[in-house]
């Protein structure tokens, strides 16, 4: 059993494309980046999304967890220059079904507990953005998920959408997720197609909407300080 465990842990690391990085940080080209606000003048001014081992295996086993119900959390994280990189996520107790979810007082209550207690454990991040699940019909936003974006995007820039897919993960192996942003009033996205693999009873809400918001590209780190906490959040993974 240990073996299969290591086995289909080297497997989903290499199918996941997860690459080794030491992350630098410079906090005086952070405070420098908050000053100018280049995204207000750029609306596709972020290029990539950076998701760490950690903050993906958390965010999977959660949307995992809900089944066939939409669930919702949310992400803590740094902006490099163009980039977004995720380094942690925790879930939110929300109201939810099947087609959509929505955070209420006490999903704020519980924002609010959680980010007070950070700094005890060295988690010093803001929130850097949202995830949800979309079980079985893949990664992209509706109608609502558009609405929800756009007003963080209003009021906590920079703000990131990511959503996933924990059905076809588990079958695949491959973690089946999209990162996104919204774009400002009066912007549209000419490349959306009303496409993506979305089952026919939704690529009507889709194509509503596909043109109000952009895919970021993303992909997974591992950093050494992830490593044995990575390890931990396998085991549950893989059970």
């Amino acid at each position: 059993m240990q073996t299969q465990e290591s086995d289909a842990k080297k497997t989903w690391i290499l199918e996941n494309e997860v690459e080794e990085e030491i992350l630098k940080f410079d906090e005086d080209e952070n405070d420098k980046l908050f000053v100018t606000k280049p995204w207000t003048k750029e609306p596709r001014y972020f290029k990539h999304v950076r998701i760490s081992t950690c903050a993906l295996i958390k965010m999977v086993n959660h949307t995992k967890s809900g089944g066939d119900i939409e669930v919702m959390g949310l992400m803590q994280g740094k902006i490099i220059g163009e980039t977004f990189y995720v380094l942690d996520a925790f879930a939110l107790p929300v109201e939810a079904c099947e087609t959509r979810v929505n955070a209420g007082a006490e999903a704020n209550e519980y924002l609010g507990a959680h980010l007070g207690f950070c700094p005890e454990i060295g988690r010093e991040e803001n929130c850097i953005g949202w995830y949800h699940s979309h079980p079985g019909y893949g990664p992209w936003l509706s109608g609502i998920d558009v609405g929800t974006q756009s007003m963080y995007q209003t009021v906590q820039e920079p703000w990131l959408a990511i959503v996933i897919d924990p059905h076809r993960t588990m079958s695949s192996g491959k973690v089946d997720l999209g990162c996104f942003r919204t774009l400002p009033e009066g912007v549209f996205n000419e490349e959306a197609k009303g496409d993506f693999g979305v089952p026919l009873a939704k690529i009507k809400d889709f194509g509503a909407h596909a043109d109000k918001y952009y895919q970021i590209s993303h992909s997974i780190f591992k950093s050494e300080l992830d490593e044995s906490l990575f390890d931990s959040l396998w085991n549950q993974y893989w059970v």
